[in-house]
């Protein structure tokens, strides 16, 4: 007998199952009969492709065993088994990238505590829910030895070699006293039922009955043991789809919205696509789970495929069943098969459509899954060109007319009839956009303008030239079409030359706009220079030795500090008054300052002079 620490992090999330208050213990049997049929989907995958299982009796099953007497529940499957190293890396590890990062999440927050299992996927675990020990018996196929492997949810766990005829695995949970209910055959039916229903395996319960005055022990099957995706969607109601969805992929809420196509003729194939309400916690992470499974004629054959959908949906969890694939197929022939490509063509296009009609028809609803998705709905606009007008009609913005969010459809129908561009700006966040200097013309005017808070937005939004045959202009890029300003200009020459002379270490250029109505000034870039905002994203990109890119410091000819300071030859004034600009104009744009003192000092310098 071998004993062995668990992982750290493993330790940790037991401990917080174990102690958190979830109100959802039941469904820990779900997750140990999905483990089950995981088990059957590859011993079955073998038997059809591996010469050496060619000829083995596959009759898969699971087998559920209440011990009233010992207060034992056992689950028992006929799948591929485990061999030492796999009690190892499947029992004693988390080998997922970002667990660390996540428990550290999670540990303050009750309601993320109940969503554990659901955004993690540590399903055996569950087990210790119910279970002060556990104790599995397994038996690899191909393999002659077999293992037991056993644990009290400490912080170790023990593995020794046992003798076992059959392959496959049983999973013996001791229950703890207050977990009796789940000895009670009404209540495992009830579980299975609910939970399990469409497990693709039949699932049987063993039960005691009395005939002839004797004690018969029987097996009866509570599933129907059919794969959900495979029914026709008139048989189907919205709690077997939700119910499907929570047993396959790990969630504790019903999906937000669920897809289910049927497709015959040429290409055959079957797609059960699900949104989920919350974002996985991987989301944004390159090493990110695949959230779709690839079955070939309902062989199960992969489910860690990020070739199957863009990774611009890879938020959606679901299963492709395709018809004319090998059922060996590799993950060099996904890249390049003509089949997979076409399905995948055709499911992508589905999504988004199906994406569309939630808007149009539930717009509070599709408000919900833009909120969890929209930012990385955006990166499509980078990569996809087939569907790109359907992501655009898809995204969703806040404007300078209200916070409400609203469509470019919307946008344009709003448009005057002299308007023919669409306007945006880009920044940080809502309220610093909101109140942008560079908004005052458009305020004064009435002009709707689009405001683009999401960090994606400085990269993704000049990708977008047109929208229903109008242009996207950045307000910070609209030039003035005031025929007067030229001579403003000249009459200004001597403040602007002073001003950029004391500046000339941190901007490009001074200059006199009129699009400014109550601010002094403000900060607009050079049409070929990357703004303030784009800057940021490369950063955060890792161009880390980008240039250095100097704005233009556009100035208020109608403010009262530069009236005065038109007439004035106080240079130390001119100074202190054109770092000050600079520094307000800075905040506008949310940027912060190199020296934050040194501003309050001027400012309180002002303010005392003024008194």
């Amino acid at each position: 007998m071998s004993k062995y620490e668990y992982q750290t992090e493993v330790s940790e999330l037991l401990n917080l199952m174990i102690h958190s208050l979830y109100s959802n213990k039941e469904i820990f049997l779900r997750e140990l009969i999905s483990n089950s049929s995981d088990a059957l989907d590859k011993l079955k995958y073998l038997t059809l492709t591996d010469e050496k299982f060619k000829d083995y009796d596959y009759n898969p099953k699971i087998l559920i065993k209440a011990n009233k007497d010992e207060k034992t529940l056992t689950i028992i499957d006929n799948g591929i088994g485990m061999d030492e190293e796999d009690l190892k890396n499947s029992l004693g590890t988390i080998a997922k990238s970002g667990t660390k990062s996540f428990i550290e999440s999670i540990k303050e927050d009750k309601e993320k505590q109940s969503d554990l299992i659901g955004q993690f996927g540590v399903g055996f675990y569950s087990a210790f829910m119910v279970a002060d020990k556990i104790t599995v018996l397994t038996k690899k196929a191909g393999s002659n030895k077999a293992y037991k492997w056993e644990s009290e949810a400490g912080s170790s766990y023990e593995i020794s070699q046992i003798e076992k005829e059959s392959v496959g695995t049983e999973i013996i949970l001791h229950l703890r006293d207050d977990a009796d209910e789940y000895l009670q055959d009404y209540r495992l039916e009830s579980i299975i039922s609910k939970y399990s229903n469409h497990i693709p395996f039949p699932i049987f319960i063993e039960k005691e009955e009395e005939k002839d005055g004797k004690k018969e022990i029987k097996e009866e099957q509570i599933n129907k043991a059919s794969a959900l995706w495979r029914v026709s969607k008139s048989e189907l109601k919205d709690d077997d789809y939700n119910n499907f969805y929570k047993q396959t992929f790990h969630d504790s809420d019903d999906s937000l919205l669920h897809i289910h196509t049927r497709a015959e003729g040429t290409l055959e194939y079957t797609t059960l696509f699900y949104i989920p309400k919350k974002a996985p916690f991987d989301l944004y992470r390159v090493d990110y789970q695949s959230g779709v499974k690839l079955y070939v004629k309902r062989v199960f054959i992969s489910d860690d495929d990020k070739e199957l959908l863009p990774t611009y949906l890879r938020f959606v969890r679901g299963i492709f069943d395709i018809e004319d694939l090998p059922l060996n197929v590799s993950r060099e022939i996904l890249q390049e098969n003509i089949i997979l490509t076409k399905v995948k063509k055709a499911s992508v296009k589905k999504i988004l459509s199906e994406l569309k009609k939630l808007k149009n028809k539930d717009f509070d609803k599709y408000k919900e899954f833009y909120a969890e998705f929209g930012k990385v709905l955006k990166e499509g606009i980078m990569s996809e060109f087939d569907n790109r007008d359907t992501l655009l009609e898809l995204l969703l913005f806040k404007t300078n007319k209200s916070e409400e969010l609203v469509d470019l459809e919307t946008y344009v129908k709003n448009m005057s009839e002299d308007q023919k561009e669409i306007y945006y700006l880009v920044g940080e966040d809502y309220s610093t956009l909101k109140n942008s200097p560079h908004l005052e013309e458009f305020n004064e005017k009435g002009i709707e303008v689009l405001l683009m808070d999401d960090e994606v937005d400085s990269i993704i939004i000049p990708q977008i030239h047109t929208f229903k045959e109008k242009s996207l202009k950045s307000v910070t890029e609209v030039e003035s079409d005031d025929k007067d300003i030229e001579e403003i200009a000249k009459e200004f020459t001597s403040v602007t030359v002073k001003i950029k002379e004391e500046l000339k270490d941190e901007v490009k250029d001074v200059k006199v706009t009129n699009r400014l109505k109550k601010s002094p000034a403000c900060l607009v870039y050079d049409k070929n220079d990357p703004d303030f905002s784009m800057q940021q994203m490369l950063k955060q990109m890792g161009q880390t030795d980008l240039p250095e890119v100097k704005p233009i410091l556009e100035i208020n000819p109608s403010h009262e500090i530069f009236k005065k300071l038109k007439d004035s030859d106080d240079l130390a004034k001119i100074k202190e008054v054109s770092t000050l600009l600079l520094d307000i104009a800075k905040l506008n744009e949310g940027m912060k300052l190199k020296d934050l003192s040194d501003f309050t000092q001027k400012v309180s310098s002002l303010l005392a002079s003024s008194l």
